[in-house]
């Protein structure tokens, strides 16, 4: 019988001696809605809670109000913002929407305007969380947002932590969509990657782009999902509440 790409991270759910935390994030609500929808769905049949990062300038009407009702419906689902309308402003080097090449008035005028634009669509949703595009931000995005009442801070595991007053940092674990030397992890990297961070006892963080999630993807999220949910050495719980 071939193996699952999902059995290293089962045997090491089966064989941890405490229980492990897992939490989830889905970055780029706004785009691709349809594909949204269905992670959410995901998640609804699961009975697991999501915290979504929210794009301000890409979100519409329509898919506000479908948020706010399902955040009313089964408050497992958390709204967050995710910079303002993820475009890089960076001449060279990887892409950042807040990165050195912006002033501390230029973060602080799109954090403020993004802010402003998800409280009028999504009202008092909206969790004081804020995760930049590309998980990419600089010191100066950090004391931004401490100033401006913002409590986590959620990026990946590997960026150096800011140590900015206020500010807890909740940083993901493992990236659906991480690469290796450039190209896309398969799935069975992900499980290996997955059973690795479990191994070490958590808490976990699990990172989703819906919008380039195909089928294939959904399926398997879907498949991750019933095993967390049903294994009983799983817990879970929102950002807002690992922070504190």
């Amino acid at each position: 019988m071939s193996r699952s790409w999902l059995d290293s991270a089962r045997e090491r759910l089966d064989a941890a001696p405490e229980p492990i935390m897992f939490f989830f994030r889905d970055d780029d609500a706004g785009w691709g809605d349809e594909r949204l929808l269905e992670l959410l769905d995901h998640f609804d049949r699961a009975g697991l809670p999501l915290d979504v990062a929210v794009i301000p300038a890409a979100l519409d009407a329509p898919l506000a109000r479908e948020l706010r009702a399902r955040h009313a419906a089964a408050g497992r689902l958390g709204l967050h913002q995710h910079g303002y309308d993820h475009a890089n402003h960076e001449p060279e080097g990887r892409k950042q929407e807040f990165g050195p090449a912006r002033s501390p008035s230029e973060q602080r005028r799109d954090i403020e305007a993004g802010r402003r634009r998800l409280e009028d669509l999504l009202g008092d949703t909206v969790a004081p969380i804020f995760t930049p595009p590309w998980n990419r931000c600089t010191r100066t995005t950090a004391e931004c947002l401490a100033a401006l009442g913002f409590r986590v801070l959620s990026r990946e595991a590997r960026a150096e932590p800011f140590g900015v007053d206020g500010l807890v940092e909740v940083p993901v674990d493992v990236d659906w969509f991480a690469k290796r030397r450039g190209a896309p992890l398969s799935q069975a990297q992900i499980g290996e990657r997955l059973a690795a961070e479990i191994a070490g006892g958590g808490p976990v963080g699990v990172m989703f782009h819906h919008a380039v999630m195909d089928d294939a993807d959904m399926a398997a999220a879907g498949d991750l999902l019933a095993l967390l949910a049903g294994h009983p050495a799983c817990r879970f719980a929102p950002i807002l509440e690992l922070a504190g």
